[in-house]
């Protein structure tokens, strides 16, 4: 477990480091896929989305693959809510019946989607917009949940509607686009083998396309600094039974926990590292990627 300062994101954007010494980094990286899982702020903020365009189509640019998976609860909620539509969570998860699934979709894969196509394109990208349905990139299966009940003790199943989680990725898919110079942009919307259509939550997703690609790094972009011990002080490396550790000690709580979990499942299934990241650093991408120091937290196995 290491910690260290927080970056210092001009240092780097002065051009401190300079393309000499970030050389080492392009060649070690060429043709490795990153998985990039895009949200919280850093996609509602218009000028962190444009930084963010910028330094995908820059990871392209040096011979990286960049896979990027998209969220959008907030948007979802907003447009939940100018429908009139109700919408509850149970245990961070959205209830999604037949009327809201179809309005996931609908911002997930419509109006989200494109938008961070299109930043994609304007920045001098070649980015392709899908769903999990697309190709049957992402078949799914309905979530299920337990709870107990304090009182008499009974365990019962929740029913949380077209919330689902992934059972296969069809990796060939994304494969066959990245090899093509494009930059996929996946919405978390899964099939069901009868058809249905469900929503799921983007960490997992993320998790699960990188694993199924083998991709070289896991990059989860937060609203945090990245994981905190209990001084709150930043970690900036751990193994993944520490993660399990603090997770058991309660020093990694709330929503913190299912991105940890995704994290350790990909590095467990690929070798790879895994990075929770502040999605507010302006180029914290590349930080990441090109500087010793690095950024957030990084999982290892």
């Amino acid at each position: 477990m290491k910690k260290s300062p927080p970056p210092k994101p001009q240092a780097f954007l002065r051009a401190a480091r300079t393309i000499t010494e970030a050389l080492p980094y392009m060649k070690c990286f060429a043709g490795e896929i990153f998985v990039i899982k895009y949200g919280g702020h850093a996609m509602g903020d218009a000028e962190l989305s444009e930084t963010f365009a910028q330094d995908i189509v820059l990871l392209k640019m040096v011979g990286i693959k960049p896979v990027v998976v998209h969220g959008g609860g907030p948007q979802i909620g907003n447009m939940l809510e100018r429908l009139k539509i109700k919408s509850e969570f149970i245990e961070g998860l959205r209830v999604t019946d037949k009327a809201a699934v179809d309005i996931v979709e609908m911002v997930l894969a419509g109006t989200i989607n494109k938008e961070i196509v299109t930043s994609i394109n304007q920045a001098g990208g070649v980015a392709v917009g899908i769903s999990g349905k697309d190709g049957q990139l992402i078949r799914a299966q309905k979530l299920t949940r337990t709870t107990r009940d304090p009182e008499s003790n009974i365990e019962k199943v929740l029913d949380l509607g077209f919330v689902g989680e992934p059972t296969h990725i069809n990796a060939d898919i994304v494969h066959e686009l990245t090899n093509c110079g494009m930059i996929p942009v996946i919405a978390p919307i899964g099939m069901g083998d009868d058809g249905a259509t469900y929503n799921i939550n983007a960490d997992t997703v993320a998790g699960a396309i990188a694993a199924a690609l083998g991709a070289r790094k896991l990059m989860m972009l937060t609203d945090v600094a990245g994981v905190l011990d209990e001084q709150k002080e930043l970690i900036s490396e751990l193994s993944a039974d520490e993660a399990r550790a603090l997770i058991k000690s309660k020093v990694i709580t709330g929503g913190m926990i299912p991105k940890i979990e995704t994290c350790i499942h990909a590095v467990e299934h690929t070798g790879a590292s895994a990075h929770i990241l502040d999605g507010r650093i302006r180029h914290v991408l590349l930080l990441e990627t090109f500087t010793n120091h690095g950024a957030g937290t990084m999982l290892v196995a």
